[in-house]
Formats: C-alpha cells, structure tokens, sequence
C-alpha cells in the first residue's frame, strides 16, 4: 500500500519531474545547437557529432522495455534518484571529454538513463493524483519536455557560444544533481505495484496495440518534415536564414500552446484529445505541401505542426495510462519505443527523400503517415473498446479514492480529499 501523499507534496513531486523531462530533452537535442563549436574541438565532422542525436534516439528505442522490466520491483524514490544521479555524472563527463568517444559513451549513458526515466515517471507522477483530473497532470508533467526546444536548447546553445559547449553540459549536470536532490526529499519510498498509477484505469490489449501503432506512424509523419523543416523554410518558403530562429521559436511557442489547451480536455474527452491534434497536424502537413511557398501560410501552418505534435504527445500519454493492459510502467515503456521509432523512422525517411525530391514533398508524405495513424484511431474508436473491458474511465469516489493515496491537505478539514485540493490547481495553471 502506498503511504499517504499531502496534495502540496504532489505538486512538488510533478515539478520536479517535469524539469527533469525539460533536462532530458534539453540534454538530447542540445548538440543540435553546439554541432559547430563541438565538432572542430574534437575534430570530427558534422555529420558524426549529428549522430550523437540520432545515435541517443535508437538507444532509447532499444532499451526502454527491458531497463523497465528490469527495475519494475525497485521503489521509484530510489530508482529516478539513481537516474538523476546518472544523468548528472554523465553531463560531468560530457563536460570533460577529451574525445569524441569520451563524449559518445556519455551519451550513451544519458540515453540509458532517458530510456528509464520515461518508462517510471508518467506513474510516479500521477499516482497520488485522483482519476479524474490525470489528464491533466499528464499534460503539465509534458509541459516540460514541450518547453525544452523552446528555451532550453536556446539557452544551452547560448551558454555554449558564449562560455564554451563544455559550459553547457556542466551545467545540466548541476541541474540533474538539484533534480535528483528534490526527488530523493520529495518522493516517499514504496514497492512499485502499490502506486497509484501502477495499472490502467481501463486496461484493453488491443486498443493499446493500436495505441502504439498509431503513434509510431504519427510521430513517423510529423517528423518526416521537422526534423528538415530548415531546408523547407529556405528552399521552399524563400525565407533568409536570420528569420529561421524566430520561426522555430514560433513552433515551439505553439507547442506550449497546445500541450496547455490540451490539459483541458484529456480527462473529458481523451479519444477526441487524440483526434483532434491528428487532424490539426495532418492538414498542417497537406498545407505546407501545397502552401508553403507563400511564407505568410507557412508561418500558420508551422506554428499549428508544432501545436499538434505536443498536444498529440500529451493525449498519447494520457491514453497510455488509461489503456495498460498490465504495469503502467512497462506500457510507458512501450510508448517511449513507438515515440522514438516514430522520431527515428521519420527522421530516416526525411533523410532519404530530401536529396532525390527534394524539401517540398516532406510535407505530403509527413501528411500521409499522420492520415494513416489517425484513420487507425478513428476505426478504434467507432470499433469500441474489447469486450469485457469499461467504456469510459473509472472514476472512484472522491471520498474513497482520496482518502487512500493522499491525505488531507488541512488536518482541520477531514472532509478535504485530494480531488477537491487538486482539482483546481491544474485547470488555473493551464489557464495561465
């Protein structure tokens, strides 16, 4: 039995590990930014100081679900202390390095270490949560890793520029070590299966299935174009290199956006909080394709890609949580492989078509697979759940529910359980 949880402490909890996802993501994506003032220090090419971004993606794909069957019976407290720990040190050694094979094994550890905070942390984090306002702490927690292309890899990029690339890396160590100082105060220790979020609220195998099918396919098209949206802008677009930052910085924008309004419908509506992103993203992709040679459509359609991936990543999340059919952590892990396969595939598919066909044809193809993915969702979803499986999430009585994962937020006020103390919270933070 998991021990009680005052409502102030979850909070604490969730923003923790929600800079901990802003950390993870920053620290993936960050070469992307310092590629040139990495690359002549250690004196390789780009291309090779590029795969220590795509190198990271296939290692998280590989070793998600067994690092989480691995540790399924070790408490969270000490297993996403141990992480931190991990992703600091290997920061510490990145910032070190004195060769590129130095830096590439440090990244392999980050990736290890990735692979097994996404596989624990949506659990841990909605666990002493009710049910009913899940989706929403699903989509705060994402907030995270939807700002990390925002200001993180900006930030680092700046730091890099300004004090050296080492600068950066040394202080996402910092930063990995406050995080797990936080965890290791914040989280109380219990066997895994005790949380509350350890099962699906409504667990169906075959939806699930689906689940990682469509999400694969989704994130396969949006980052067929994302991942080379620059060639896009430029070639196809005609826009000057200067404006490339702020365009990005539109669509990252637009990701918070759309990670933020989703919070507001995932408890309520989560199988249109999945549609409803697929099909933004999908005629954002079917535009640019056919518009995005007018550069005031294309800023329109940039900025509603980058809406739709974020809400879209949140919504799969909730789902997952929803549909386990066994340990929300080992479903987690699946989710995480089908995200990075999709961000793997793309990229790989991106990469193939772009010398041949050039930029402009990205879109389509992006707009075709997250058409496929949105089909899948929309025949599963006229399809209806298994049989023998609820239709709609359970909710258990707030005065049952609360009562055994969280207690009272004022010991003066016993009839205060966690939904009432929680509720609001969410909603005004999405609002802000």
């Amino acid at each position: 039995m998991a021990p009680e949880v005052s409502p102030r402490r979850a909070r604490a909890v969730l923003v923790a590990l929600s800079f901990a996802a802003f950390a993870f993501i920053t620290t993936e994506l960050l070469p992307v930014g310092l590629l040139t003032h990495i690359a002549p220090d250690l004196d390789r090419s780009r291309s090779q100081v590029g795969l220590l971004v795509s190198g990271y993606a296939v290692v998280v794909v590989v070793a998600s679900v067994p690092l989480a069957r691995l540790t399924q019976r070790i408490p969270r407290r000490h297993l996403l202390g141990v992480t931190m720990v991990l992703f600091a040190a290997a920061n510490a050694i990145a910032a070190l390095a004195p060769t590129y094979a130095v830096l590439a094994g440090s990244r392999l550890v980050t990736a290890l270490a990735q692979a097994l905070f996404w596989s624990i942390a949506t659990a841990t984090v909605i666990g002493p949560f009710p049910v009913a306002v899940r989706g929403r702490v699903v989509a705060l927690f994402a907030t995270g890793a939807t700002l990390s292309p925002v200001l993180g890899v900006p930030l680092g990029t700046w730091l890099g520029q300004e004090a050296g690339w080492r600068a950066a890396f040394a202080v996402l160590a910092g930063v990995g070590l406050a995080i797990a100082a936080a965890v290791l105060v914040l989280l109380p220790s219990y066997p895994p299966a005790a949380g509350g979020g350890a099962r699906g609220t409504t667990p169906d195998g075959r939806r699930f299935t689906v689940l990682l099918i469509a999400t694969a396919l989704g994130i396969g098209g949006f980052m067929t174009l994302q991942t080379y949206v620059t060639p896009f802008l430029l070639d196809v677009s005609g826009f000057a290199d200067a404006v490339l930052a702020p365009l990005l910085f539109v669509a990252g924008a637009a990701g918070v956006v759309g990670t933020l309004a989703a919070a507001r419908t995932l408890d309520t509506r989560p199988i249109a909080s999945l549609l409803t992103p697929l099909s933004i993203g999908t005629a954002a992709l079917f535009g640019m394709y056919a518009l995005g040679a007018l550069q005031p459509g294309a800023v329109a359609l940039i900025a509603g890609i980058g809406l739709a991936y974020a809400a879209f990543g949140s919504a799969v999340q909730n789902r997952m949580v929803q549909l386990a059919p066994g340990s929300t952590d080992m479903a987690s892990a699946g989710v995480s492989t089908a995200f990075n396969a999709g961000i793997a595939g793309g990229s790989l598919l991106g990469g193939a078509l772009l010398p041949t066909s050039g930029a402009r044809p990205l879109a389509l193809v992006g707009g075709l697979l997250t058409l496929a993915a949105l089909v899948l969702l929309a025949v599963d979803a006229w399809r209806g759940p298994t049989a023998g499986s609820a239709s709609t999430v359970h909710r258990p009585p707030a005065d049952t529910a609360a009562r055994r994962q969280v207690a009272p937020a004022r010991a003066a006020s016993p009839s205060h359980d966690r939904q009432s103390a929680f509720e609001g919270w969410p909603a005004r933070t999405a609002g802000a």
